[in-house]
């Protein structure tokens, strides 16, 4: 039976895709990929036994986040506008023989909203949380390989490499 190797996450940065030799990684405290949940649709049949959520060919909204330590001011320059932004990750993959680092990374696109300062005092050191709405666009990739990948405006999700949204597409004459 094959192992399936384990992933350990180790760093994490946060940049805008616009400035790739930016970095973060010193000040971020945390960051939170947005969850992946399909949308369903309720169908309560009255002569039926039982109500059934059908799983539906899209996701609910998207909501990623991250926190820094001190107050990020390059945040300021397009807070509440759409921007491209790198969730970036590095692994530790671990299987029988050892591992090495590999890369994760998400694209997203959309809003920081929301920048909220934590509750601090002059001998703590001072976080903010910054969380993004509005999200049209969010792709994962690990070790190198696609695992999923959404886009509104394409109207296109992929689920590691399968277009699950393809045929609907066609259905619908596009």
């Amino acid at each position: 039976m094959a192992q399936m190797p384990l992933y350990l996450l180790t760093a994490v940065d946060v940049r805008r895709v616009s400035q790739p030799d930016t970095m973060r990684g010193i000040t971020i405290a945390s960051l939170t990929l947005p969850g992946i949940t399909f949308a369903t649709g309720e169908h309560n049949p009255g002569g039926g036994v039982m109500a059934v959520n059908f799983s539906l060919p899209r996701v609910e909204a998207p909501e990623p986040a991250f926190s820094a330590k001190g107050i990020d001011t390059d945040i300021f320059s397009g807070l509440g506008e759409v921007d491209k932004w790198v969730f970036a990750g590095s692994y530790l993959k671990r299987g029988p023989g050892g591992g090495a680092p590999v890369a994760g990374r998400a694209i997203i696109e959309g809003v920081i909203n929301a920048w909220e300062p934590d509750e601090s005092a002059p001998a703590e050191f001072q976080g903010c949380t910054h969380t993004f709405a509005e999200v049209t666009h969010y792709e994962f990739h690990l070790d190198g390989k696609e695992l999923f990948y959404v886009d509104f405006w394409e109207r296109i999700m992929r689920v590691n490499g399968v277009d699950r949204f393809a045929s609907h597409r066609r259905a619908l004459g596009g």
